[in-house]
């Protein structure tokens, strides 16, 4: 059997992000701190449910309906008498407020949940529910009321969705700066004093080059005349507005003339232009999908390795001149990565051979982790689901 020398290999699905320099916003690869979600969560009651409900042998469910009908002035004496109540389903609600926060009277989704007995919410109503912090189990302020007609899915149909179900009682308002004393990431680069705001880098961009980057571009376009123009060196701090602390968190000073309305400064830190630093070479590999990313320059140092009868080979020599005894033969079973030998070989010069050669996938992924174990692939493996 005639071996296959592969000079490329790749996953199915390759993407290859060019180092090339582009211009993007200091928004796109942060948040400001302070920027989040909030949970509120309350328990209730779904009427008019079809016989789906929980019952009347499931407490949890018949006793908040004797205390609804006590506040209606309906006592129920003998708890017997709602002995077939089978319309009535007890439930968990939630909602998610919206990461720039909420004002009074806003409207969000809801979530229900049934959690007792019952079947099926199709059909059912939520009895006006009271909805508290979720993560503070002290804090007992009301923050919204939540009622409405659900919105259920046949394939689920113990959960359900009410749109602009809950109204907001009570605003609930970020806050974006915080004092150099109160930062949790203490540096003597801060001044206790002052006010910083806080850049949170994305996952994806949370590293030491990309946060020394968004510093360097906002102390570069600060530019803040000094007090004192005989003092350099109080000239260059007061232009160092920000400070690179971990590869994920960005502080930034906020002038002083800006605490008191930070909103034109925060908007002028976020629309910044920022030239993207060359990102880390990595590989991420998802078995499941048959797929490769590939960011960064990632190179293969020269090796040959064998793979399932495929021969790998990053370099090729010089080849001999043909003979009358040794004459030049045509291959086709491989294609050239280095067809000028320059060195350094990179995997983005090994897309067209993807397009030629046909390997299977996990044969794809396995040679090329072989070549990763045996230090030959310059970059960071990341498995992914």
């Amino acid at each position: 059997m005639r071996t296959k020398s592969l000079l490329i290999l790749t996953a199915t699905a390759v993407v290859l992000m060019a180092d090339a320099a582009r211009a993007a916003k200091i928004s796109d690869v942060s948040r400001l701190k302070g920027c989040r979600t909030n949970k509120l969560v309350g328990h209730g009651l779904v009427l008019g449910l079809k016989g789906t409900g929980d019952g009347d042998k499931y407490a949890p469910a018949i006793r908040p309906l004797v205390q609804v009908l006590e506040q209606f002035a309906n006592p129920v004496l003998n708890q017997e008498d709602l002995k077939n109540t089978k319309n009535v389903a007890i439930v968990i609600v939630e909602v998610t407020l919206p990461e720039n926060g909420v004002r009074e009277g806003d409207r969000v989704d809801v979530q229900v949940s049934a959690i007792g007995a019952s079947k099926s919410l199709i059909g059912g109503r939520l009895l006006i529910t009271p909805l508290l912090q979720g993560a503070d189990k002290s804090d007992t302020t009301v923050y919204a009321m939540a009622s409405g007609a659900l919105v259920t899915d046949v394939e689920h149909p113990t959960t359900a969705v009410i749109k602009e179900g809950a109204t907001l009682e009570v605003s609930i308002l970020h806050n974006y700066l915080a004092q150099g004393r109160e930062l949790e990431h203490h540096s003597t680069l801060l001044k206790p004093e002052d006010y910083y705001l806080t850049l949170v880098l994305n996952d994806v961009h949370a590293e030491w080059s990309m946060a020394n980057t968004v510093a360097q571009i906002i102390n570069q376009e600060a530019a803040f005349p000094a007090q004192d123009n005989k003092d350099k060196q109080a000239s260059q701090e007061q232009r160092e507005l920000a400070f690179a602390l971990d590869p994920k968190n960005v502080v930034v000073r906020v002038p002083t003339h800006e605490v008191r309305n930070p909103a034109s400064f925060i908007a002028w830190i976020e629309g910044l232009d920022l030239l993207m630093p060359a990102s880390e070479a990595k590989i991420l590999v998802s078995r499941k999908e048959g797929t490769i990313v590939v960011t960064g320059d990632v190179e293969i140092a020269p090796v040959i390795i064998s793979h399932n009868g495929l021969t790998i080979n990053t370099w090729v020599p010089e080849p001999p001149k043909p003979t009358a005894a040794a004459p030049k033969l045509e291959e086709h079973s491989w294609v050239s990565m280095d067809p000028q030998r320059r060195g350094g070989t990179k995997l983005t010069e090994l897309v067209d051979a993807l397009n030629k050669l046909k390997v299977p996938a996990r044969d794809r992924i396995g040679i090329i982790e072989k070549l990763y174990k045996s230090g030959k692939i310059l970059a960071r493996w990341v498995e992914v689901d």
